[in-house]
Parts: structure tokens; sequence; C-alpha cells
């Protein structure tokens, strides 16, 4: 399969050196051809060019982009798309007053999923969570991490590791899955929760690693949920079990999470909305990518990750959604790349980068998708034409995606 795009006013995400990140001043650098054409063959991407060279080519399917932009997808690599139901009513009491912790200690919060979880069925999941993937397709994700968490039991855990098991079979999205167990201590084991850690480490992960349902292991490691010390242990078990660690760190308080993060060689370290020059400095040189969540910090009306301190000290960051019921319920990545411009002050380049090719890199799939390279995965969108890449994140509730591609095709719904 053949696949020419041509009259594209500008391709954008252009990656030639080979790197699999991008850190500090490098950030603001976004590889651009204008007035191109693209070759995408049997998947992947295998040629481009200015429009005055593009010749004689063979191909099975021609698209004229009619001077919109093209875009490498975008890469969430944080998501708990796989949920029962919805939490509006935990919407009206923040409205009211009620802090994210007051809801959790009221029994709201993941324990409120976690009930609606386990009264639904593995079909009935799967059919919800397929509405939520066909949604971020068409907002333009081509990669994307789930976690599971909202089980909070071994059984419930499974189930929902086997629904995102089942997306990953049946879409032309890349999808990544993550063992959350370690998201809350479940209601059987309140004033437990040694016991429940036992329990995370001795059953939950080797049933996990048994079926190989998962690529990651993610501890929410902060105040009021699980410790350093808890963290470490979960972390230590996953990777005797061949689980790379993926950390919640520091939403709610200077938890320690990113420390352990790094010291854990966790691949991502994701919240960061408390951060200071401590955790900056235990980022530097690390393999770790810190991923910020500014959908999360805009719902709950938090304090933003201090993303222009880190990219300045010469860290890379990723962006991610945070898709969920209770803290972010959307799965818009270019809402997420304006408020990192708005309220994070990122540039359109630096929130782009952060989106695809750093997004890739905190889900371990930068030699393959985030960006527009040769033999890289096709998976990219086009726009309606605009006069400016600035213009895509400025504009951030008009309707400018227009045509989705997954691994070299359009994409008609999953």
């Amino acid at each position: 399969m053949r696949l020419l795009v041509k009259n594209i006013a500008r391709i954008v995400g252009i990656e030639s050196t080979g790197r699999l990140r991008c850190c500090g001043a490098d950030m603001n650098k976004l590889g651009t051809l204008d007035d191109a054409w693209l070759l995408a063959e049997d998947g992947r991407f295998a040629a481009f060019g200015r429009m005055d060279s593009l010749g004689d080519i063979a191909a099975d399917e021609v698209v004229d982009a009619a001077g919109g932009m093209l875009f490498p997808s975008f890469c969430d690599s944080h998501t708990h798309l796989v949920y029962a139901g919805s939490r509006e009513g935990e919407f009206l009491d923040k409205i009211n007053g009620l802090s994210y912790e007051e809801i959790a200690r009221r029994g709201g919060g993941i324990l409120n999923s976690a009930d609606r979880l386990h009264e639904t069925s593995e079909d009935e999941l799967y059919a919800q969570a397929m509405e939520r993937v066909r949604e971020i397709a068409a907002m333009g994700t081509g990669c994307v991490e789930i976690k599971s968490g909202y089980g909070l039991s071994t059984g419930d855990e499974l189930k929902m590791l086997r629904v995102i098991r089942r997306i990953r079979e049946s879409v032309p999205l890349e999808v990544r899955a993550t063992f959350l167990g370690a998201h809350a201590v479940a209601r059987a084991y309140r004033g437990r929760q040694g016991e429940y850690v036992d329990l995370v480490c001795n059953e939950m992960l080797p049933a996990v690693a048994a079926e190989g349902l998962a690529d990651f292991v993610d501890v929410f490691c902060d105040e009021g949920f699980f410790t350093v010390e808890e963290t470490a242990r979960i972390l230590k078990a996953a990777r005797k079990l061949g689980l790379r660690a993926k950390i919640h760190a520091n939403e709610l308080a200077v938890s320690g999470g990113v420390q352990v993060g790094v010291a854990c060689d966790a691949l991502s370290v994701d919240h960061l909305e408390r951060m200071g020059r401590e955790e900056i400095e235990a980022l530097r040189g690390a393999a770790t990518m810190p991923t910020l969540l500014p959908g999360a910090a805009f719902f709950l009306g938090m304090s933003y990750p201090p993303a222009r301190a880190m990219i300045d000290a010469g860290l890379g960051v990723a962006l991610a959604s945070d898709y969920n019921p209770g803290s972010s319920p959307s799965g818009n990545m270019r809402m997420v790349c304006s408020l990192a411009s708005i309220r994070m002050k990122m540039t359109p380049a630096e929130a782009i980068n952060a989106a695809t090719l750093n997004g890739a890199y905190a889900m371990g799939l930068s030699r393959d998708y985030g960006s527009v390279t040769l033999g890289k995965a096709a998976n990219f969108f086009i726009t309606k034409p605009m006069l400016s890449v600035e213009f895509f994140s400025y504009a951030y509730q008009t309707p400018l995606i227009r045509q989705v591609f997954l691994r070299g095709r359009k994409m008609c719904g999953l």
C-alpha cells in the first residue's frame, strides 16, 4: 500500500537526527518543510520533499492536502480511559467547594470508580472504552498508554488489563498497557495498607505477568496514597517480573516520588504539580521523562507544573492528557498543547515536541513513533489551511484537524 499526500503547506515535526527525545533548548526546535509532498509505503514514512521535486510517483491512493499542514500524530503517554460510567456528581462537589482530597476521604474519587467497575462486565467496559478510543483517534492521537487502577482487586485489575489487550488487538493505534494496582488502597483493606501492598506484590503482579497483560507498572506515590518505601518495594517486585516503572508523583505534595522514580529507573514520572529545585536536579541526566498533565491541573483548579523552569534547566518534558473520569475527563491533546502554552508558558513548538516525540519516548516508542522520520510508522494528521504552526495552539477550539491517518491509511472510523 502506497499513499501519496501532495500540496502540503508545511510538514511539521520532521526529525532526521535520530534523537529519541528532545531536551532543554532543543525542545523549541521543530523540523519543518514547506510546500511539500509525502509518501507512505506499507504503513511507514517512505519519502518526502518539496512539490517541485515530486515527479511521477506511483501510489495506490493520492490525497490532496489542499494547503493544510501535516503533523505527526499525538503520543498520549498517560491515560485511564478504561472506566465505568462517569463522575459528574463529583464535578458538582468540586464546584461546591470540596477538594480532591476531601472527595476521596468521603469515598469518592478512585474508590467510586472501583465500585462501578466491579459491577460492569468486561464486554461493557470494552464498549465504553472503545467510544473514547474513537474520540481520541479523531482528535489526532495515534499512540496511547492506558492504565488499570480502577479494579483494586486481582480479578478486577486483570479484567481491566484484558480490556486494554482487546483494544490493542482491535485498533490501528499503538497501545501500551500499564498495571496500576497501587492507585489507591481498596475499601476492603482500609486501615491495612501494608497488607494491600503485600497483595499487589505477591498476588496481583505475578498474575499480571503470567498473562503478559502489561508493559509497565505504575504507583501513585503521593500524600495520602503510597509512601516512597512502599513504592520502591512494588517497583522492585515488578522489575523482577520484567515490568519497567512509571510513577504518579508530586500531584498533591512534594512526595519523594520523583527521586524514587529516578532511583528505580522509571521511564516516566507523571503529574509533578509540586516540583522544586531538588526534583529538577534529580531528573537532570536521568533517562526518566517528566510528564506533565495540564488537563488535570485545569480541571481540578490546581497549580500547574513548572514546565518553564524544567526546560530552562535542560530537561525534556512530555505532555499527556490524563484522560480519566475524575480529574481530567478529556483526551484532547490539542487542548493539552494549548494549556501548556497558555498556563505553563511553553512555546507551541515545545508543546508539539512534548506531545509527540517526547510522549512517544515516555512509552518506549520513540524509535517508531512521534515524528515524521523515514522508516517510522506513518501516523499523522492533516489540518485545514493555517497561517502558522502557532495558530494550531492559539485557536484552541477551532476544528482544524481535517484528516487522520494511522499506519499509512486514512481513518474512516474504528
